[in-house]
């Protein structure tokens, strides 16, 4: 069983590292992280701030269409294929496939994060820039975010038959969970009871990703709460589990006949 499943991780990992998106991203993001050192030079004073803000900036970028790209197609791709017809036939469990198929992806991100996080950090010490644990801090909780990104776009690839919805939804979901906090309390402002409900269930049911938002603090050398940071990273790891967990039951429902 362990066996199947680490196979399965392998095959994801070596299928998306195949994929010629991967390449491209990859490639893309270590120019961006190459010519913030071009722009840097016309930023006397806010030297440190801007360096940081870019290569940040680019990698969480890169990263999220990465991520929403893999996950949302998953299920799709396997089935114009009609390698999912293999899959499920085989002494595994549907679950197992699913998960398995997660872990693959994340291995993949996890070596792309690894490797522009190894250029940033590099980019950094060759301009004597100060690594300071807020650096460290915005880096691990793009991770953690990730994990949540490629549960929803899991969810959404487990029931939809088109990557395109997918992908659109995880992008909705993207962009509302990032900006939740403020829709929640300008909902609160409003007289109207809709609205204020409305507010509260973008708040309370989708993922507030603000909370691995720790660039910020990176780029103005902040101190980080280790309290807020263990906090966040365990909402970060319920979260996905939540969502992987709803994935692994509607997948186990589907009728691929």
């Amino acid at each position: 069983m362990m066996g199947s499943f680490i196979a399965l991780t392998l095959n994801g990992f070596r299928e998306a590292r195949r994929n010629r998106v991967t390449l491209i991203v990859a490639i893309f993001a270590l120019s961006l992280l190459l010519s913030s050192s071009l722009v840097v030079e016309v930023t006397v004073g806010v030297f440190d701030r801007v360096i940081t803000d870019m290569g940040l900036g680019s990698m969480s970028l890169m990263l999220v269409l990465l991520t929403i790209f893999l996950s949302s197609g998953l299920i799709s791709r396997e089935i114009e294929r009609r390698t999912i017809f293999l899959m499920v036939s085989k002494p595994l469990s549907r679950g197992a496939f699913l998960v398995g198929r997660l872990f693959g992806n994340m291995l993949t991100v996890t070596v792309l994060l690894l490797a522009m996080a190894a250029l940033f950090f590099l980019l950094l010490g060759f301009y004597a820039v100060p690594i300071t644990p807020a650096h460290l801090a915005a880096v691990g909780m793009l991770w953690f975010e990730l994990w949540v990104l490629s549960g929803v776009g899991f969810l959404m690839s487990s029931f939809s038959h088109h990557q395109t919805v997918s992908a659109f939804v995880t992008v909705s979901v993207y962009v509302a969970g990032n900006l939740s906090s403020d829709i929640y309390f300008l909902a609160r402002k409003s007289k109207s009871d809709a609205l204020q409900a409305l507010g509260e269930a973008v708040y309370y049911v989708l993922p507030n990703l603000s909370r691995f938002n720790y660039r910020p603090q990176a780029s103005y050398a902040a101190a980080v709460s280790s309290s807020q940071l263990l906090s966040d990273m365990a909402y970060g790891a319920a979260y996905t589990a939540v969502l992987v967990s709803l994935a692994v039951l509607l997948f186990n429902r589907r009728d691929f006949r």
